[in-house]
């Protein structure tokens, strides 16, 4: 079972409106977008709103993406620029607010401290980040940041798992090389496990549908009047928190009871981090067990879909065979009845072949006589295999005939195939003669012919059929016992 790329989502919402595509990516991809945000804005508050401002413009531009030239089935690129992007401009008009935001909130802030390597690796790994060229930058991203194996990264850069592997590895250097310079000395091994281990973590719980839902709210038409109602109902707008974190830390700075009482109330919240710590671990352990899980389902779901075809597929072959078997049989039946027919002296009169016109049809005679008569199909059935002409040897036969042969015989084939096949099958044949013909209704002849060139004893049983005023040829059957 293969899940739909991102591009396909993202189709299905801008030309469908399907809400249902839209919030699985927003699912997919919300906690690289969030973790990258959070690195960047330290702060938990900032960060939703960022991940709100990303997704909310993907809703926007979802038709103009899905138009663009080019546009990888992958958003992972897309949503990483966007999101550096959004925590800039955040950044840029509120860096004297952040600091005063951050140190209010720190004592209050639940999350447990990262290791020193990480604490000095965060600041900075979004801005070497930025450095990098958009596929190397895609690459990280694919590999490390959503923990693909490389055939994955490859499937969505359209190269090799090899060709994958050596990208991510050169890009990994690349942003050793940047971070180096910003003071962060780390190995390429080194830097690959501590990304993997630190660079995205869980958003906070209800975010995704929040997000969803606002930013469906506003790429869909529904008056902005009722986004900006809708948008308020669902989370607090950053200037509000501004204000309530302004509010915190004038109190804090001027009263000796509210920040006794701020300092009980974080050490209340450590405790109660101490206590969730084993959760988490939990979590995190049957989160493992699930995706195993669904790898495990994944599986089983191809492989008894693939059995499914195959029994599909013998159903079919037995029901061609035992076509095959009725049609040979009333062949028989046709040869034994003219058979009867010319040794009770029937035959001569209304089904022998010099009751009907020529018999006998030297190579050198060969043309394209159309289909008025069954010598005329017959003859320009001949003449289009010895010139190769795949569209009037096809066009000789009935529909269900040339279905038949273009399965067995024609598969995965080119006209220039078929066509070299038709000439080298007609290369020893020198003419072709009726022996008899039995008349077994007004729209059906069988033809017993023997083609000159082919050994003595051998003979063909074709029957040919009426089919809106032409004959075609329905089957065909070889014979080496003598006529």
């Amino acid at each position: 079972m293969n899940a739909k790329s991102d591009g396909q989502l993202l189709r299905e919402y801008a030309e469908e409106g399907s809400d249902a595509a839209f919030t699985e990516i927003v699912s997919r991809h919300m906690d690289l977008v969030h973790s990258a945000a959070l690195r960047q804005v330290e702060s938990l508050d900032l960060a939703r709103d960022v991940a709100q401002t990303v997704f909310t413009d993907l809703a926007r531009k979802a038709s103009p993406l899905v138009r663009k030239p080019g546009q990888s089935q992958s958003l992972v690129g897309w949503l990483y620029r966007s999101t550096r992007f959004a925590a800039l401009t955040l950044l840029r008009g509120d860096r004297r607010r952040q600091a005063r935001e951050k140190q209010a909130m720190q004592e209050f802030d639940p999350s447990p401290n990262p290791s020193p390597d990480w604490d000095r690796l965060r600041p900075v790994l979004d801005e070497a980040m930025a450095l990098l060229s958009d596929a190397d930058r895609e690459a990280l991203l694919m590999r490390f940041f959503k923990d693909q194996d490389f055939r994955s990264v490859g499937a969505v850069l359209g190269v090799s798992d090899n060709t994958a592997q050596q990208r991510v590895i050169r890009a990994l250097e690349k942003l050793r090389e940047h971070l180096s310079h910003r003071g962060i000395n780390a190995s390429a091994t080194a830097l690959s496990v501590a990304i993997a281990a630190n660079a995205v973590q869980a958003a906070p719980a209800g975010l995704v549908a929040a997000v969803s839902t606002s930013a469906l709210l506003a790429g869909s038409a529904i008056p902005a009047t009722t986004v900006i109602a809708a948008s308020k109902t669902i989370a607090m707008t950053t200037i509000q928190k501004t204000l309530l974190v302004a509010t915190v830390a004038t109190a804090v700075g001027t009263s000796v009871y509210q920040a006794r009482r701020a300092s009980t109330l974080a050490e209340q919240v450590q405790t109660l981090v101490q206590q969730q710590a084993p959760l988490a671990g939990r979590i995190r352990q049957l989160e493992q067990e699930r995706d195993e899980g669904a790898k495990r389902l994944a599986l089983l779901s191809d492989s008894t879909a693939r059995a499914s075809n195959n029994f599909t597929e013998l159903l079919r072959l037995r029901g061609e065979v035992g076509l095959l078997r009725r049609q040979t049989n009333d062949l028989g039946q046709l040869l034994q009845k003219a058979k009867g027919l010319g040794a009770q002296g029937l035959l001569q009169d209304d089904a022998s072949p010099s009751a009907q016109g020529q018999t006998n049809f030297p190579r050198d005679s060969w043309k394209f006589a159309g289909f008025a008569t069954p010598e005329d199909a017959l003859q320009s059935y001949m003449w289009a295999k010895s010139r190769g002409d795949v569209q009037t040897a096809f066009a000789a036969a009935t529909p269900e005939l040339k279905q038949s042969v273009k399965d067995h015989y024609f598969k995965d084939k080119s006209d220039e195939e078929i066509s070299a096949m038709l000439i080298d099958s007609a290369k020893d044949q020198t003419g072709v003669q009726i022996l008899n013909k039995l008349v077994a209704s007004d729209d059906q002849v069988v033809f017993q012919v023997h083609v000159q060139g082919m050994p003595d004893k051998s003979y063909s049983l074709l029957t040919l059929k009426q089919i809106g005023g032409e004959w075609k040829v329905s089957n065909a059957e070889d014979r080496t016992d003598g006529p």
